[in-house]
């Protein structure tokens, strides 16, 4: 039966199922909801209400603003290499809920954005995992606090004695790690410190010090669940990486092409700008920031900027005197400049630092264009 869920008696129900994408802080859902005593959930609290009737298995919950669908990605993989039964959901690939339950001895492994952690109330994960916080989505919460408190709920759920694993590389995590520590679990917290020197030739999709970061995580998840060094480094080593995320699409005459798509704000091109020594620099599209100043050190593996989209001009007059800058305008017109200048042992990178919608229907459109782009090139 269809209805209007506003005006809707709710007085029976035991909660109002509402997809992350419905903006809490100002749809009336959530007031009408609130009035009526019912809570609003999403997919994960489905889930984690019908844990006790699925064969006995452990959950592993992956969160932060940056880097969580690599390292869920490669929690998963290691688990699978491992030989462990697994499956991979939330924010990433297939829902959940809709797939086979796992026989027992599985581990369900779910990245959480802020949008699914809003709407769960009872997911205690045996293993939690907090990479960082930076600013973003604000216009979902009441300033950056209300962001940083949504990340921090994933541990409040958690009973004592499962796994914290937290990434210390800005305050607003560095703190959650304080609170839960101080909560009576500091036995449950593992730290991850930034800045880890690792070497990380032997892992061809997890290169740069944010690969670092995220490898030193999964690993911290894995061992916590039990698996040992060798599946672990075996793992690690036989990563294929994910679409969208640092990814090598090519190499023409010496150059390499790399599609980083899903660096949606200048936090996640940060370490993209750090991963290689000369860089032809594509960015632009919605801003979610009129700052750069989260690239600044990476500014000087920058060879040439080449704008696009409506952050174009802004982020041209930002750069300007920083290093040269092309406004292209489009990312087609950005590749054909970019593949002209660029000499070997360079990289054509896109890493755009900004949203997509202007020009694309999502990062994967616009990492698919910027394939098609490349391979255009002949």
């Amino acid at each position: 039966m269809l209805a209007d869920p506003l005006t809707t008696d709710l007085t029976d129900c035991a909660g109002m199922v509402v997809s992350p994408g419905v903006p809490l802080n100002r749809h009336p859902i959530a007031a009408h909801a609130r009035a009526a005593g019912v809570p609003l959930i999403g997919d994960i609290e489905l889930f984690a209400q019908a844990r006790a009737d699925l064969p006995a298995h452990r959950v592993v919950g992956i969160t932060g603003t940056n880097g969580k669908s690599t390292t869920t990605a490669l929690i998963h993989h290691i688990i699978e290499t491992a030989g462990t039964p697994t499956r991979l959901g939330g924010n990433i690939g297939l829902p959940i809920l809709g797939q086979d339950p796992l026989p027992a001895g599985g581990v369900y492994v779910l990245e959480l954005s802020s949008y699914q952690i809003d709407l769960t109330h009872s997911l205690d994960c045996d293993v939690a995992v907090l990479l960082n916080i930076t600013p973003d989505h604000l216009d979902r919460y009441d300033g950056f606090e209300g962001y940083a408190a949504s990340k921090a709920r994933l541990f409040a759920m958690q009973s004592k004695g499962h796994a914290a694993i937290i990434g210390l590389g800005d305050a607003a995590s560095a703190n959650i790690a304080r609170q839960v520590a101080l909560s009576g679990r500091s036995e449950d917290v593992t730290r991850i410190a930034p800045g880890v020197c690792m070497d990380q030739s032997r892992w061809p999709a997890l290169q740069g010090p944010h690969n670092a970061q995220n490898a030193l995580a999964a690993i911290a998840a894995c061992e916590a669940l039990g698996i040992d060094r060798a599946a672990i480094d075996k793992g690690l080593e036989s990563f294929p990486g994910l679409p969208h995320r640092m990814e090598r699409i090519a190499t023409r005459n010496g150059v390499v092409f790399v599609n980083d798509s899903k660096a949606t704000n200048p936090e996640s091109t940060a370490p993209a700008l750090a991963a290689f020594p000369r860089i032809h620099w594509i960015l632009g599209g919605v801003a979610k920031t009129d700052s750069l100043e989260a690239c600044r050190p990476g500014f000087g593996h920058v060879v040439r900027a080449y704008t696009i989209g409506e952050a174009g001009p802004l982020f041209a007059r930002l750069l300007e005197g920083e290093m040269p800058v092309e406004q292209s305008g489009t990312l087609e017109a950005a590749v054909h400049a970019a593949a002209a200048q660029a000499r070997p042992g360079e990289a054509v990178l896109l890493s755009p630092a900004c949203a997509s919608f202007d020009q694309f229907r999502d990062f994967e459109h616009r990492g698919d264009a910027f394939r098609a782009a490349v391979e255009a090139l002949g």
